[in-house]
């Protein structure tokens, strides 16, 4: 299994990453990936650029460095009613939307509470992704997720980052089972912080393969499945290829 696109990366426009675009867009050239995101962390979190810094995406081009870059945001949810901080003016000019629970924006409550959260943010049709859903602390209700990520068409990521972290990789593989089950599309990120990491998807393959997970609910698997599932999901959207 190889996978040709990264859609969760990080640049300094999030403080704590460490890469430019451009680093980022030439690493991911030389593993040989298709394609890109800049999914740079939204407004509430304390890392975040300026409001402007979305506003103003269409000042980078769609193709660096040979390698496809998709214009978008990592926004975090602020309650359990699924709000979440962009506002949809801006979410609706995203190429790609991953909405991520960050526990300096929401705390850490319950089982149920964190359910509720996510079956909400669902509601929101910019949402693409729900990103590194296997984060300690925040349990939830996996198959009442997954399942309505299947009818909402949301990806599901399998988060490279989270599973550095071995006590969270039972989690993740619970998360994976509960989409096989439903038939819930995925999608890996690297959530790379610098650009040597754009790409590193070992251990998240791995798990996949332990796990039995079809090949064809990865939706990031190479350029042109991600693109026709884009497309479909974001009519109103003109990409640049």
């Amino acid at each position: 299994m190889k996978i040709l696109t990264d859609i969760h990366t990080h640049t300094v426009a999030s403080t704590h990453a460490y890469s430019t675009i451009r680093e980022n867009a030439f690493a991911a050239a030389e593993k040989g990936l298709e394609l890109i995101a800049k999914t740079d962390h939204s407004i509430s979190t304390p890392d975040a650029p300026h409001i402007f810094h979305f506003e103003n995406l269409k000042a980078l081009p769609s193709n660096i460095g040979g390698v496809k870059v998709l214009k978008g945001v990592e926004c975090s949810v602020l309650n359990n009613k699924g709000d979440i901080d962009l506002p949809e003016r801006l979410l609706k000019r995203m190429e790609i939307v991953i909405v991520s629970i960050h526990s300096v924006v929401y705390k850490q409550k319950n089982k149920a509470d964190h359910t509720k959260t996510w079956l909400s943010v669902m509601d929101n049709p910019y949402v693409d992704i729900l990103g590194h859903t296997g984060r300690n602390g925040f349990n939830f209700d996996h198959d009442a997720v997954a399942k309505k990520a299947k009818e909402k068409d949301v990806m599901i990521e399998v988060n490279r980052y989270t599973l550095t972290k071995e006590n969270q990789k039972e989690v993740c593989r619970s998360i994976i089972l509960a989409c096989k089950k439903h038939g819930t599309k995925i999608c890996l990120g690297s959530d790379a912080h610098y650009c040597d990491s754009v790409g590193d998807f070992d251990s998240a393959i791995a798990l996949l393969k332990e796990c039995g997970f079809p090949e064809e609910l990865i939706i990031n698997r190479d350029a042109k499945t991600l693109m026709e599932h884009l497309k479909n999901k974001k009519p109103y959207l003109e990409f640049n290829f």
